[in-house]
């Protein structure tokens, strides 16, 4: 968000910086919190109450926000939450709840998603006035459906802390899984830089616009 501020600061009005606050408050307050309930959710079906323990089975945003990903978020526009707390064994099936507790995350995502393009095609049925059809589609569909299907891209990137990173090593060999946790501090830091860079910037959003489309066909759009 910063960076995007800087970089359209003489284009922006005020009407685009609030919509940009708008956005990272729902991502912030809402999403995020949303994605790592699911999380703990998931482990504690699966037997883990590991992230109960801590605190973590709640949607105070507060518990889950992490210092570096708030700030990767405000600046380069995409960051991730503290990840869940969790002891695989205390899973009743170790490959199959680890594989079930990292999708649980990124499913939500694509649940609010997809319920949030869903209200706004039943919407269409009732709304006339073009603001409130410009106001919902800013809502539901620029904002909610929008972040959720960024983020859960983003999260299935095999790159630590991502739910991607925990995914991939539970369906990796055990020696490419263990060289991936090793070298997790150093895969942050490019990632990092990756995305200051830019380099991701086309892959990610490549995907996103395949799941946003295919999620308005599915819907008659």
């Amino acid at each position: 968000m910063l960076l995007q501020f800087m970089n359209n600061r003489g284009a922006m009005d005020v009407a685009s910086i609030l919509y940009l606050l708008f956005g990272y408050a729902v991502l912030i307050l809402l999403i995020m919190p949303v994605h790592e309930l699911a999380h703990a959710f998931a482990a504690h079906l699966c037997g883990d109450d590991t992230a109960k323990w801590h605190g973590r089975l709640t949607l105070n945003p507060f518990k889950h926000l992490d210092v570096w990903g708030t700030v990767m978020m405000l600046t380069v526009g995409i960051g991730y939450a503290k990840p869940v707390p969790v002891n695989p064994r205390n899973f009743r099936h170790y490959k199959r709840d680890m594989i079930l507790v990292a999708l649980a995350g990124p499913l939500s995502n694509l649940l609010l998603a997809v319920a949030a393009v869903a209200v706004f095609r039943v919407s269409l049925f009732f709304v006339t006035d073009e603001l409130v059809f410009d106001a919902l589609w800013l809502v539901l569909i620029d904002v909610i459906a929008s972040v959720n299907i960024s983020l859960m891209v983003f999260n299935l990137l095999p790159i630590p802390p991502l739910d991607g990173s925990r995914l991939w090593s539970s369906l990796l060999p055990g020696k490419w899984a263990y060289v991936l946790e090793r070298n997790s501090r150093y895969i942050t830091m490019g990632l990092f830089a990756l995305l200051m860079l830019g380099v991701l910037d086309g892959p990610l959003t490549a995907l996103h616009n395949a799941v946003f489309n295919l999620l308005f066909a599915l819907f008659g759009f």
